[in-house]
């Protein structure tokens, strides 16, 4: 992990939901590409750490939000960071696509929120921030690209955040 010198990093969790199966044909362009995302992910500046499935190279086989929904959460240096990665990388090939794998969602399927720099965010933490969002709306508890916060505005929140445990889900 690397250390913010801010002492706070920005988790992002998102979630899609399938059109087919992972194993469906259909899906098949979208898997072919996660490795390489992942690896350009693993090596972009700023990039602190992402979920994967024990023993796997990715998150795709959980599905803590249902059955059709993949979900991913990752945890960056800084907001810039992040977004440099999203759309300014390969990864923009994918976001092009990705009504051809994954439904367009109705509410808000991106929650970005800051957490101290060394802790790791479980998928219930960021579960939870998402339902924040929607049912609240932006905050500098859980917010969006499009509503942002810097990490002082998130600051009593930090304070309220456990110490990371490894392994934890």
């Amino acid at each position: 992990m690397t250390a913010s010198a801010h002492g706070a990093h920005l988790a992002q969790l998102n979630v899609a939901t399938l059109r087919h199966p992972l194993d469906d044909p259909r899906i098949a362009p979208f898997v072919e590409m996660l490795d390489a995302v992942n690896t350009a992910a693993d090596g972009a500046p700023g990039f602190v750490w992402r979920l994967t499935e024990e023993g796997e190279a990715d998150a795709t086989g959980l599905r803590p939000a249902g059955e059709d929904v993949i979900v991913n959460l990752s945890v960056w240096d800084t907001q810039e960071a992040l977004w440099d990665f999203a759309y300014r990388s390969e990864h923009l090939d994918v976001m092009r696509r990705r009504r051809e794998w994954f439904h367009r969602h109705v509410e808000a399927h991106l929650v970005l929120w800051w957490i101290p720099a060394g802790h790791l965010p479980t998928v219930g933490e960021a579960l939870e921030r998402l339902t924040d969002l929607r049912e609240h709306g932006p905050s500098p508890r859980a917010f969006t690209f499009a509503s942002s916060y810097i990490a002082a505005e998130a600051a009593p929140q930090l304070q309220a955040v456990p110490p990371a445990q490894p392994g934890r889900v």
